[in-house]
């Protein structure tokens, strides 16, 4: 077997289980996504409703996709394509940097490139498991397209379409590797580069122009900067061109040649953007365990953060628009009151579900607090600390303050933002209070997440971070999409999200809240009360 094989099984084994819920996942949100799509939007005016309030608001443009008709695939393409190509970027962009600079970081990329491997042999590796995971992710789709019964021809180009920006995605994150010293950093500007093309995208279908029946747009420029807009650009079910998703694969293939070219030539461990000189001596904060800990998820914070403040804009800023939205299309508030469970609003209806997704993004923030208490003790720092007069339990205890705080901090955030963007509401006063409710009310399930990855830190070190993202992924999947998915109540009733109390006019039902606040408390205090007698687990 040869040595680039060797790496490639390496690379698929380590990445089975990951890969697997990403790929499968994505698949099945797209099975079931159509089935939704079919039920709420079954009949041909409803589709021509919601295509002429989308092109007339133009902003819900920017959270779709380009219209393109009212064909059941067209729409469908229309409503999905842009979500799952997201979604297919992250899965790429976090291989890239996982088979790369991570490996750098964490000592292994030199010990295998100073077997017969060499610098370029495991970069190539990574190419080739990424192209395979796209291909994978690209035909899984088409085939949960052709079972929900769309035609195929169109399905495939969607596969394509979804496969050809994957490999775009996959460049740019091998790219990012090259820029940056850590994982973090590679991390970081790999998914501004994607949210950046999804964006881009929005922008470039709210600035496009309609055609006179209100059915299809033909998108502005920006699209032309986004491999997600290339894949809107094959029209599938309706024009089926492949032939401009060969920018996005030339933009690929170069991308791939700078890396292989930088790889050559850069010594291991190094970067083309410098590492930030540390200051000569430490400020006050760095004097107690608990202020290093703190210093050390101050920028998980901030990227968080900004998710929450924007999605808080929106959530607010946007009311006008979709009152004349739901007014125009009474299947959107029966949609947005289905995604929350609540004979709310449209106004509080839209508020909830902008909210559910802060909700998450402040989930987010706090697992990766306590998966950044089980990187210090991979990387031998926590025994550093440990080796001082901190006991374990104060330890993890300060861990689990930090991440009560960073959820306080994001929630609170995007709650004065929300009050901020409700200014351009028809009624202010009336809608603040909402906000605010809102925003409180994500916080126990918040803990319960905190409280869960810490857990799995505590008694199962080496599981805490796929543990940790994969419980958050499937709960924000089940507590968001699952009932517009029409999935059981048994399965929805699982995630955490699903039982934040939901503000509405005729009072909020907190039971659900208050079990949350309970079940989160609890598993936190009973991860701290297991670290006391843990042996330090060193190894990846």
């Amino acid at each position: 077997m040869t040595t680039l094989m060797v790496l490639l099984r390496q690379r698929i084994r380590r990445d089975r289980l990951q890969l697997a819920l990403w790929i499968i996942g994505i698949a099945v949100l797209t099975y079931a996504s159509m089935s939704a799509v079919f039920s709420t939007y079954g009949e041909e005016q409803d589709r021509k409703e919601i295509l002429g309030v989308a092109i007339a608001t133009r902003t819900i443009l920017i959270f779709r996709g380009t219209p393109n008709g009212v064909d059941d695939g067209a729409f469908a393409f229309f409503l999905l394509f842009a979500w799952l190509a997201l979604m297919g970027g992250l899965m790429s962009t976090f291989l890239a940097v996982r088979h790369t600079r991570k490996e750098e970081e964490e000592g292994r990329a030199e010990a295998v490139a100073a077997t017969g491997a060499g610098r370029i042999l495991p970069t190539t590796a990574t190419v080739i498991h990424g192209v395979l995971a796209n291909v994978a992710l690209g035909l899984l789709t088409a085939l949960a397209l052709i079972a929900s019964g769309l035609e195929p021809g169109g399905s495939f180009v969607w596969g394509a379409a979804m496969t050809v920006s994957g490999f775009a995605f996959l460049a740019f994150g091998l790219f990012a590797a090259q820029l940056f010293r850590t994982s973090r950093g590679a991390n970081s500007l790999s998914v501004t580069f994607v949210l950046a093309a999804y964006l881009l995208r929005g922008i470039g279908d709210a600035a496009g122009t309609p055609s006179a029946d209100l059915l299809h747009v033909t998108p502005a420029w920006p699209s032309w900067l986004s491999p997600i807009g290339y894949g809107q650009f094959t029209g599938a079910y309706v024009e089926n061109d492949l032939t401009l998703l060969l920018i996005p694969l030339a933009f690929a293939a170069a991308l791939i040649g700078v890396v292989f070219a930088l790889q050559s030539v850069r010594d291991q461990g190094a970067s083309l953007l410098p590492g930030r000189a540390g200051r000569a001596t430490a400020g006050p904060v760095l004097s107690s365990s608990f202020g290093l800990a703190w210093r050390l998820n101050t920028s998980i914070l901030l990227a968080w953060t900004a998710g929450g403040i924007a999605t808080g804009l929106l959530a607010t800023s946007l009311s006008s628009v979709v009152n004349q939205a739901a007014t125009d299309a009474p299947q959107i508030l029966e949609t947005l009151r289905n995604a929350i469970g609540s004979e709310a609003s449209i106004e509080e209806a839209f508020v909830a579900v902008f909210y559910s997704i802060v909700g998450i993004l402040a989930a987010c923030c706090a697992v990766q607090v306590g998966i950044r208490a089980r990187q210090e003790e991979v990387h031998g720092t926590a025994e550093i600390v440990l080796g001082t007069p901190v006991p374990r339990l104060r330890w993890l205890l300060e861990y689990w303050i930090v991440g009560v705080i960073v959820i306080v901090i994001v929630l609170a955030a995007s709650a004065l933002a929300g009050i901020a963007g409700a200014g351009s509401a028809a009624d202010p006063e009336s809608l603040i209070p909402n906000v605010l409710e809102a925003a409180l009310a994500q916080l126990p399930a918040c803990l319960v997440f905190l409280g869960l990855t810490l857990l799995v830190f505590a008694f199962l070190p080496r599981a805490t971070i796929p543990a940790g993202w994969t419980v958050v992924g499937v709960a924000a999947i089940l507590g968001v999409w699952g009932p517009i998915l029409q999935a059981p109540d048994w399965l929805v009733n699982l995630s955490p999200f699903h039982h934040s109390p939901v503000p509405s006019g005729g009072g909020t039902d907190w039971t659900g809240g208050f079990w949350m606040l309970a079940i989160g408390l609890g598993l936190g205090a009973v991860a701290v009360w297991s670290m006391r007698r843990r042996e330090l687990a060193s190894g990846g």
